[in-house]
């Protein structure tokens, strides 16, 4: 009878281990609270919150914001590595691993924002070559210009680090650890992130009371579909990468980039200077140094959207090889690394 205690004992051990250290409805409150430490910051103070005669584009605010949210950031950072050592007994290292910290992945960086890269190659071909922009990507007074100014500063560096720690570093180990499969990891996790941009409706229509509610409404659904769709590719990689990194440079990379063109013809600027302005973020932005547009021969438009397309389907080809990594924080046949 010893031999079946013993089996019994290790067995009951066995099923301990392996059950979830948070449920599923405990992941999803803390993801709301969560979401709410991100956005609710922005109307707590008059420094953060927008008002009719205050953009937030406002030099004084994007510094207020970056401030707030850099905090909620470092708070939800200190208590989810909490959770994941007290909760799941992991040691500090393993919930740093979780976190994305370390180990940092510059490899995995570097090819992840290749694999984007060949996304965008139709974009990449309009902004370099129509528009003749392939001149400053590799001047770094160019590139200090570009994040000299706050609203730079916020789209490419603040924006995309504080929300990959706050959507991704944070949030995705709260659902590894309730051992949420990878799949509903990938295409729930996000609605947050998206969600997190709706406070935009209510920004927008204060700051623009001449524009129709419908219309305002219809660019927060647009802001959040596309948001939410970044949010599937990012989590996906952040999962098949573990590299916080990695995540950052390529939202980084989108919001430089913008939304791609799936209409009209290309047409070519004239430019006086870089662009520094330009977000996925903030659709409205008008780029800067742009005097006037010249019309082009179809072929132009033509080669934009081959290279549209064939960019679309070799970024499907590279998306599973490419984002292959020994760090990964799961396997997508369910198994945790």
């Amino acid at each position: 009878m010893a031999p079946v205690g013993i089996m019994a004992r290790l067995k009951s051990l066995y099923s301990k281990q392996d059950q979830p250290a948070l449920s599923e409805r405990t992941v999803a409150f803390l993801s709301v609270i969560l979401t709410l430490l991100y956005v609710l910051p922005f109307y707590l103070s008059p420094t953060t919150r927008p008002s009719p005669s205050l953009s937030r584009d406002a030099p004084s605010v994007i510094r207020a914001r970056i401030r707030a949210v850099t905090a909620s950031c470092i708070v939800s950072s200190v208590i989810v590595l909490w959770i994941i050592v007290e909760e799941d007994n992991s040691s500090l290292g393993a919930g740093i691993r979780l976190l994305g910290w370390w180990p940092v992945g510059l490899l995995e960086m570097l090819r992840s924002l290749f694999l984007t890269a060949i996304l965008f190659l139709g974009p990449l071909f309009e902004r370099g070559i129509v528009e003749g922009e392939w001149k400053f990507w590799f001047r770094p007074s160019k590139l200090s210009e570009s994040l000299g100014g706050w609203i730079g500063w916020r789209n490419f560096v603040a924006g995309p680090f504080t929300e990959e720690v706050m959507f991704r570093s944070a949030m995705v180990p709260l659902h590894l650890l309730a051992h949420t499969s990878p799949g509903r990891i990938v295409f729930l996790a996000p609605l947050y992130f998206g969600i997190a941009h709706v406070h935009h409706f209510y920004e927008f229509c204060l700051t623009h009371p001449d524009t129709p509610a419908l219309a305002a409404l219809l660019r927060s659904l647009f802001q959040f579909g596309y948001t939410t769709i970044f949010g599937w590719y990012a989590t996906f990689v952040y999962l098949r990468t573990g590299s916080l990194l990695a995540v950052v440079v390529i939202h980084s990379f989108c919001n430089w980039c913008g939304l791609p063109r799936f209409w009209g013809r290309v047409e070519a600027a004239e430019s006086i200077g870089p662009p520094v302005t330009r977000s996925k973020e903030d659709p409205d932005d008008i780029k800067v140094g742009v005097r006037g547009s010249e019309g082009l021969g179809i072929g132009w438009t033509v080669a934009y959207y081959v290279l549209l397309v064939a960019g679309a389907v070799s970024f499907a080809q590279g998306l599973w090889p490419l984002t292959e990594s020994y760090h990964a924080l799961v396997s997508f046949s369910g198994k945790s690394n």
